[in-house]
């Protein structure tokens, strides 16, 4: 086949972004428009959207991206996308969103959760983390759909269909009413051993299943652009559009993390750390989820709420020095000498103890502490976290956990060289840094070249390497007792 461009789609929470690339899965040179996306926060803290002005957003940049001189240079052959997951909107009969968009962001479902939690009971709630792969959690669609039905019935009675973000602009686009198994499993509504909307899930909340979309694989799926948007993109008449899928499984493949033996970790405002697996895993270790990436492989980890976010609370508020005298100050001192035990849920916890009550605490300090002390705790603090779940994590990869180097990404993790050192010797691993960026739509435009036959192997492409960081086995062990450190000072507040 001739070379082409991928048009990749690529819809966050701060941001909409289109971006061209090659055939190679290469980023094409100025080829990337960019729209600012305007959250909604409610008073207990949950995030929203306007889905309509989410899909204006991204109609302005496929205007934008296919206006730039790269988008010329040769004809679109495909359009794949990737979203933030875990959201949903309700729609009405017309396809009018008369909900908000719901987002992952959901404290103010707290109470929700502690209703679930006792009306299943302990083993209706391993069953849910087991037939889903996701807890019962804030963070998933159980959560929500149990608040509405208490605070907005109206809503919930009234939806004629239930999409998340990707699957409404697929809609609105091409006429066509489903969604990935990527994204549908991130929902907590998922069954991962039938690839069904979960039964016990649709008869708790009198759910029928034609209210959610059809389920199918991302790719061989081709969809065409309905007239009315073919006339305005004749750039786009003849490609192929295939559904969303979730962008932390986008950011895995991207950044090469495609086998048992690449872990990923990815911090930028919050943080994850994952691994591709084979999709029919017995069991999801408690604490970690158990996503799809494709209907044969599975994603499995586990997600923080705190990362990039945290420590620009801390900056602000400590009124700290530039960043370039932060790294220079923190790469200096000596590791956990500071005293400072620290709890860093700014914003809750999510893995491992997915407790929505959790708050960050800061204990042991002194007169004698100063503000960098306070910012390297918290470094440390949240390098424990994924230790953690790196500890979860061990038992299912190959050779109980002896693998390559874990893969870095994330703007907050690759814009400090002294964070990237704590974390390797927190974790006693080599940290592998990429030259790529924008991983995640790499790894959705990757998934578009293997599903739609181009490509046979997901890792046939692999990123360019950029630098890897060394563990220090002498702060690796002393790293360990602050963890368990850590870890009693969490149950004694939280149990």
């Amino acid at each position: 086949m001739a070379d082409f461009t991928l048009l990749v789609l690529d819809i966050g929470t701060s941001s909409t972004r289109a971006l061209l690339f090659d055939s190679g899965a290469r980023l094409l040179t100025d080829s990337i428009a960019q729209i600012p996306n305007a959250p909604h926060i409610t008073p207990a803290g949950d995030v929203t959207f306007d889905a309509d002005a989410l899909f204006a957003a991204v109609i302005e940049a496929i205007d934008r991206v296919l206006a730039m001189p790269a988008a010329l240079q040769r004809p679109v052959y495909a359009v794949a996308a990737c979203t933030f997951v875990t959201n949903i909107v309700g729609v009405d009969a017309q396809g009018r969103p008369f909900t908000p968009l719901f987002t992952y962001a959901s404290p103010g479902c707290a109470k929700a959760v502690a209703t679930l939690r006792a009306a299943l009971g302990a083993s209706g709630v391993q069953g849910v983390h087991d037939r889903t792969g996701c807890p019962l959690h804030t963070s998933y669609l159980p959560a929500r759909f149990e608040w509405m039905a208490h605070h907005h019935p109206e809503w919930f009675n009234q939806a004629q269909r239930w999409l998340s973000i990707g699957d409404y602009v697929l809609w609105r686009l091409t006429g066509e009413l489903c969604t990935s198994f990527s994204v549908a499993s991130w929902t907590g509504l998922l069954n991962r051993r039938t690839l069904q909307w979960d039964e016990e899930w649709l008869e708790r909340f009198d759910l029928a299943v034609g209210r959610l979309p059809a389920l199918v694989e991302a790719a061989p799926l081709t969809l065409r652009l309905l007239p009315e948007w073919r006339r305005r993109w004749p750039a786009l008449r003849e490609a192929i559009w295939l559904p969303a899928i979730g962008d932390g499984a986008a950011a895995n493949v991207g950044s090469g993390a495609v086998t048992p033996q690449q872990v990923a970790l990815t911090i930028g405002t919050t943080g994850a750390m994952r691994v591709v697996v084979p999709a029919d895993q017995p069991a999801v270790p408690d604490g970690l989820w158990l996503y799809r990436l494709t209907a044969q492989e599975a994603l499995l980890g586990g997600a923080t709420t705190e990362g990039g976010n945290l420590l620009a609370w801390l900056r602000e508020t400590l009124r700290l020095p530039s960043l370039a005298e932060i790294e220079e100050a923190i790469a200096s001192m000596p590791p956990a000498a500071h005293g400072v035990h620290c709890l860093p849920f700014i914003a809750g916890e999510r893995a491992p103890g997915w407790n929505e009550a959790a708050q960050a605490a800061l204990v042991g300090f002194t007169q004698s502490t100063t503000p960098l002390d306070l910012y390297r705790a918290a470094l440390e603090a949240i390098a424990y976290r994924f230790a953690l779940i790196y500890r979860r994590l061990q038992p299912c990869l190959p050779d109980e956990g002896r693998h390559s180097a874990i893969i870095a990404s994330g703007g907050a993790l690759t814009a400090s060289s002294a964070w990237q050192q704590i974390m390797a010797d927190v974790l006693g691993r080599p940290l592998l840094l990429l030259q790529e960026v924008e991983l995640s739509a790499r790894g959705a435009a990757l998934l578009a070249l293997r599903g739609l036959g181009i490509l046979q192997m997901l890792d046939a492409l692999p990123p360019t390497p950029a630098a890897t960081i060394q563990p220090d086995r002498t702060r690796h062990q002393r790293y360990q007792d602050r963890i368990e450190e850590q870890s009693a000072l969490y149950t004694r507040l939280f149990g």
